[in-house]
C-alpha cells in the first residue's frame, strides 16, 4: 500500500497538483513568450529534461533526437525513468510533468536558460502546445506509457512489458501554429545548439520526406 500524496515532498513538481488546467490555458495564451522559435525551443525543453539525467550518470548521457514526416518529434533517453509512486489507494501515480508547473523554473526570475537563449519553463509548456505527446517510461519496477492532448492526459498510465531498461521517450506533434516544423535547417540547428550540454551526447535523425 502507498502513502497519502498530501505527505510527499515536492521538489520539481507538486505532486498533489495532477492536472493545472489553468497553467495549461496560460501557456497556451502565451505561447509566443513561452516557446520562442517554436518547435526549437520545445525540443530543447525536452532535452534539457535528458541532460537532467545525465548529470546524476557517473558515465554521462545519450539521447536521439527523430524528426518524424508527420511533423512530430520524439526525444529518447536513457535515463532513471519519471518518478513513479504508488498513493494510499495502491495506484501508480507518475510525477505531474506535463501538466503541471516545474517549480525550479516557471515564473522563476532566475531560470536556467536554453542553449537557444530564451529561459527554460519545463515540460508543460511542450505538452500544452502539442496536439498530441505520448510519453512513454521505463524505470526500475515498472514501465508505462500515457498520452496527453494539449497538455490533458487522455488516458491513465497504461502497463508495458519490462525490457529490462530505463529511460523515457516523449513523442510529440506540436501545433501547428507555432511554425519551425518545416525548416531545413532544423536539424542543423538542433545539432547545434544540443552540442552546448557538455554531459549529454545527442543523436538527431531526420526521417522527414524530402521535397
Amino acid at each position: 500500500m502507498g502513502t497519502s500524496r498530501a505527505s510527499w515532498r515536492n521538489t520539481t513538481h507538486d505532486w498533489s497538483s495532477g492536472v493545472d488546467i489553468e497553467h495549461l490555458a496560460h501557456i497556451r495564451q502565451n505561447a509566443v513568450a513561452l516557446a520562442p522559435g517554436g518547435l526549437r525551443h520545445l525540443v530543447l525543453e525536452v532535452v534539457a529534461y535528458a541532460a537532467d539525467e545525465a548529470e546524476s550518470s557517473d558515465n554521462g548521457g545519450h539521447c536521439t533526437v527523430t524528426l518524424h514526416p508527420d511533423g512530430s518529434v520524439s526525444v529518447a533517453d536513457r535515463g532513471r525513468g519519471t518518478d513513479t509512486r504508488l498513493d494510499e489507494d495502491g495506484r501508480a501515480v507518475k510525477k505531474p510533468i506535463m501538466a503541471s508547473k516545474d517549480l525550479r523554473f516557471f515564473d522563476h526570475p532566475d531560470a536556467q536558460v536554453l542553449p537557444d537563449g530564451h529561459p527554460r519553463r519545463g515540460m508543460s509548456v511542450v505538452a500544452a502546445l502539442s496536439e498530441w505527446l505520448v510519453h512513454t517510461n521505463r524505470r526500475r519496477g515498472g514501465s508505462w506509457t500515457q498520452r496527453y492532448e494539449h497538455g490533458i492526459p487522455v488516458t491513465d498510465l497504461v502497463s508495458i512489458a519490462d525490457d529490462g531498461t530505463t529511460g523515457t521517450v516523449v513523442h510529440f506533434r506540436p501545433d501547428e501554429h507555432l511554425g519551425g516544423a518545416a525548416s531545413g535547417d532544423l536539424a542543423g540547428e538542433l545539432t547545434r545548439l544540443a552540442s552546448s550540454w557538455d554531459v549529454l551526447s545527442v543523436e538527431l535523425h531526420d526521417r522527414r520526406a524530402r521535397r
